[in-house]
């Protein structure tokens, strides 16, 4: 009678044991059935190919649109030449793309110019020369003298004539002197309609024509 005893005592408490660990893991099991049940659910209801595709749509047009947003607000822009002022470096109606991010006017950079001294309309021209700088314009031999130096310009496509202002000698600070390349039809730091441009007024320096096709070129 002793052996039953000990025997069944045996087989009960592991009996128990056991009840207790189905119990734990039935509750896991639901938790999990739960989950998957309703993870089955989001996936059904995104494995639909159009609701699905337009979803992907929608989103990659969203961040598409807000990266073109922040390159064209702090990096570049795309600028229409109007005018023949630039000849022959740039034509009329080119495509031009302008940087503007962390950008400081130096000599010789064609920049683009949201409005001058007495012109409401955005120009394009190129710097002559920056603030501090000497400057010297000899209308008679056709000469420009930056801080005493004679420029190279051979960007520059018809006469150099004089303007209706008088041109300071020394540029002043905050303050650029443009030309147009093509000297005898732009109207630039020589009149009075422009005058030295603010530095706060320019847009950015224009590095690519993009368009038309056949025109496509770095400028510097």
């Amino acid at each position: 009678l002793g052996s039953p005893t000990v025997l069944f005592c045996t087989w009960r408490y592991p009996f128990r044991g056991s009840r207790k660990k189905e119990k734990y893991f039935d509750k896991s099991k639901k938790q999990s059935e739960t989950k998957v049940n309703n993870k089955e659910d989001y996936i059904v209801v995104n494995n639909n190919p159009t609701v699905g595709f337009f979803y992907y749509l929608a989103r990659a047009i969203i961040m598409a649109v807000v990266v073109i947003i922040i390159i064209l607000t702090f990096f570049l822009r795309i600028v229409n030449v109007d005018g023949r002022s630039m000849m022959n470096t740039l034509l009329d109606n080119d495509k031009v793309i302008v940087t503007n991010f962390m950008y400081t006017p130096k000599d010789n950079d064609i920049v683009v110019i949201s409005h001058a001294k007495e012109y409401d309309k955005p120009i394009i021209k190129r710097v002559i020369a920056t603030e501090g700088q000497s400057l010297k314009i000899d209308f008679e031999n056709q000469k420009v003298y930056v801080d005493g130096t004679l420029i190279d310009e051979p960007y520059v496509s018809s006469e150099l004539k004089e303007g209706n202002t008088e041109i300071p000698s020394v540029i002043p600070k905050g303050k650029v002197f443009v030309m147009g390349d093509n000297r005898l039809d732009s109207l630039d730091s020589r009149y009075s309609e422009i005058g030295l441009i603010d530095e706060e007024n320019i847009i950015g320096k224009a590095q690519f024509v993009i368009l038309p096709i056949t025109r496509i070129q770095y400028l510097y």
